[in-house]
């Protein structure tokens, strides 16, 4: 045999020998590539689960309704709370706002005590709290809503205690959106058996109150999913957020052992009376997304509907870009389904 003969088997296993080594390479570029998203996505959930809180502004007492504070704790049974009950005479129900997360009992500033007298001149109580990580409340993470729709049961339940109305209408603003309704699908339906309801946890059950302790429902710029609210954030602030977008609110969710919530078929069933205020210019959940949630809602229950687009508002812009139309949609609201006729 000559020196210069290289035998087929030779060629082939240096061939095969190539083809391993390249899928090594792409595996382990696969590999890395995981990794670092996985590592990324951890990184931006703690970054946006811990963020600061955002404390209460200094309101000037002559300029603000009577009020008391009030402490309680959430409906998890670990997470102390603190907020502001004002109290109005022969009360027609009370009303619950629920904040945006980032936010504090106070969403609008200063400037919604104008709303809050109106409403207490119209014969509803007002309830405003912070939630975990907000405000005075304690708590040390946010989960945009997947924790904190026990805290929402907890306000319900201390409104229960002090408030002489049969009822509350809940108030949703951005996140508390999601709060909101995962708080009233986590109750039981009215009229259930005592076998029905020992599939729910006692922090439930100890409640002492049901779905229909809930008369109606307010949505300050409603996602069509939990989920919503946070990928846009993620995308906007993190780094890589554009891939990682659609990781972390999972991961989020791992956190807090929740599931993502489709909340416009929610909204679209809920059998109470329901008002949706959204911006026209709402590009962070997205105006058309809304409008979206609208149809289908007055679809299935146009009689109890009403819904307001503040047009050139951003994302939970509307109040401070149409301040009267946005009081005005609420009063319209409350006396159309709630304020008795005289």
């Amino acid at each position: 045999m000559s020196r210069g003969f290289i035998s087929n088997k030779a060629v082939t296993g240096r061939r095969q020998n190539t083809s391993i080594l390249r899928v090594s390479l792409v595996l382990s570029i696969i590999a890395a590539v995981f990794i670092s998203t996985i590592s990324l996505t951890v990184l931006s959930a703690n970054n946006l689960m811990n963020i600061d809180k955002n404390e209460v502004t200094n309101v000037p007492s002559n300029i603000l309704p009577s009020y008391s504070t009030t402490s309680f704790e959430s409906a998890d049974g670990q997470t102390p709370l603190q907020g502001w009950f004002f109290k109005t005479s022969n009360p027609v129900s009370t009303i619950i706002v629920v904040h945006d997360t980032g936010s504090n009992r106070l969403p609008f500033g200063v400037s919604m005590i104008d709303m809050i007298e109106t409403w207490l001149d119209s014969g509803y109580n007002v309830f405003l709290f912070d939630q975990r990580n907000s405000g005075t409340s304690e708590g040390d993470i946010s989960c945009y809503g997947y924790l904190e729709w026990q805290d929402v049961l907890g306000a319900i339940a201390i409104v229960r205690q002090i408030s002489v109305t049969t009822d509350v209408i809940l108030y949703g603003i951005g996140t508390g959106c999601t709060s909101t309704i995962k708080a009233y699908t986590a109750l039981p339906d009215e009229g259930m058996t005592d076998m029905e309801l020992e599939k729910y946890p006692d922090n439930i059950k100890n409640l002492g109150f049901n779905k229909s302790y809930i008369a109606g429902m307010i949505f300050d710029s409603p996602a069509k999913e939990s989920d919503d609210y946070i990928k846009p954030i993620v995308a906007q602030k993190e780094f890589l957020g554009v891939i990682t977008q659609y990781f972390v609110p999972y991961a989020i969710r791992v956190s807090a052992g929740s599931d993502n919530i489709n909340l416009a078929t929610i909204i679209a069933r809920l059998p109470v009376p329901v008002l949706i205020i959204y911006g026209g210019h709402d590009i962070f959940i997205g105006a058309d997304k809304i409008t979206q949630i609208v149809d289908e809602r007055n679809r299935l229950n146009s009689a109890l509907t009403r819904s307001v687009m503040i047009s050139g508002a951003g994302y939970l812009e509307e109040y401070s870009m149409g301040k009267n139309d946005y009081i005005n949609a609420v009063n319209d609201y409350l006396e159309t389904y709630f304020t008795p006729e005289e």
